[in-house]
């Protein structure tokens, strides 16, 4: 049975607080707006959930303006679904229309604030997109002459990795289900069992356990350990000296868990079984690192200091874990390179990984929440020792 606050959706005061606090650091970086046109940020701010956005036929734009609403400037086919948002202004045009997707309507909009000579926001930043082609954004800054675009990716990504306590509900939910499906591993898999096979069940798995879907579901298995955790699945059967692991990402409206497990298959290695002790305790290290004015770099050097008893690469996959929330990966990194401070309501994957053996290595993941003064796991913590089946 769901919790009683569990509901799907936000209330319009979710919307108009965080359209509110986005207004206010406007003013102070004198922003007359906000153009955004990538899924999340569109969503942060509108409620427009769909999984049309996986055509990348058609542009979405939202306006958000120094006071009042975000005006919506879409394709036609979404206006029914905006229409259900808080949203009151919403401007439609027919698409695919590759002569004009949109243009004029941005246009028409942002023609008097070019006029004022007024600065608006765009997303330059790392991990940001242009979501329209970039010869359209070309002709429509070459028709809003006077127009000054300023780099909002530090205001919308810095509101974004603090949650409201209704996005705390949903990520926590997701990652109950998640552990929850993690925990029948053991039940539901066995030696023999193909890779390919062992994908297959654990996503029919996460959806009767109740997530609504199961977008990322990657992992490897093979004779000690593994090589990489990218690849897509093979035929081959799981064989006893295995180490299994499993990474998802599973969705419950709109809002992602991120976290493995490992598994040996059988029997577990000496090496193995160290390997998973060291990240276990990296891991244990980053939790209690994960309060207030610490910095993502502080969570970084802590949990390498752990992994460097068996690995002194410096952690060469670039970071040891990151934010999460309506994408899998938010910002911030934790990395050496990221000075973010960490806040109350940050929600965060800890992932310390190492490198072990003749080329093998181990990945170990948690979800959290930062506390007022300590975290708070959102996932059901891993057993401290490998497990076998």
């Amino acid at each position: 049975m769901q919790p009683k606050e569990l509901i799907r959706g936000f209330s319009t005061g979710e919307f108009e607080t965080r359209t509110k606090n986005a207004q206010a650091l406007m003013a102070q970086q004198g922003l007359a707006g906000m153009l955004l046109m990538s899924e999340p940020d569109v969503r942060y701010f509108s409620g427009f959930q769909t999984l049309f956005w996986q055509s990348p036929t058609r542009p979405w734009f939202l306006f958000v303006p120094a006071q009042g609403k975000p005006i919506a400037v879409i394709p036609e086919i979404g206006a029914a679904l905006m229409r259900q948002s808080w949203l009151e202004d919403i401007r439609t045009w027919s698409a695919p229309a590759p002569e004009d997707d949109g243009i004029s309507l941005l246009t028409e909009l942002l023609s008097p604030l070019a006029a004022g000579k007024a600065r608006i926001g765009v997303m330059k930043g790392h991990e940001t997109l242009l979501r329209m082609p970039l010869g359209d954004w070309e002709r429509l800054i070459a028709g809003l002459p006077g127009l000054e675009i300023a780099d909002v990716t530090g205001l919308v990504q810095g509101l974004r990795m603090v949650k409201s306590p209704a996005e705390i509900v949903k990520l926590s939910h997701i990652c109950g289900i998640g552990s929850a499906t993690f925990a029948r591993v053991p039940e539901i898999m066995s030696e023999g069992m193909a890779l390919e096979d062992v994908f297959r069940t654990f996503r029919r798995e996460a959806l009767g356990q109740g997530a609504d879907d199961a977008p990322y579901v990657v992992g490897a298995a093979d004779q000690g350990g593994y090589v990489d955790v990218i690849s897509p699945p093979s035929r081959r059967p799981l064989q006893s000296g295995d180490v299994l692991m499993l990474d998802t990402g599973l969705t419950w409206d709109g809002y992602f868990c991120d976290f493995d497990r490992n598994w040996a298959i059988g029997r577990a290695d000496d090496a193995a079984r160290r390997a998973y002790d060291v990240l276990w305790r990296a891991t244990e290290a980053g939790i209690a690192a994960a309060r207030p004015g610490n910095t993502c770099r502080d969570l970084f050097n802590v949990m390498s200091a752990v992994i460097s008893e068996l690995d002194d690469s410096g952690g060469d996959i670039g970071r040891l874990g990151h934010g999460l929330g309506m994408q899998l990966t938010e910002q911030p990194s934790h990395a050496a390179f990221d000075t973010t401070v960490l806040t109350e309501n940050m929600v965060l994957t800890l992932e310390p990984s190492l490198s072990y053996g003749d080329g093998l290595m181990m990945v170990h993941e948690e979800n959290i929440v930062v506390g007022a003064d300590s975290a708070r796991l959102l996932t059901t913590r891993a057993a401290p020792e490998l497990p076998v089946i």
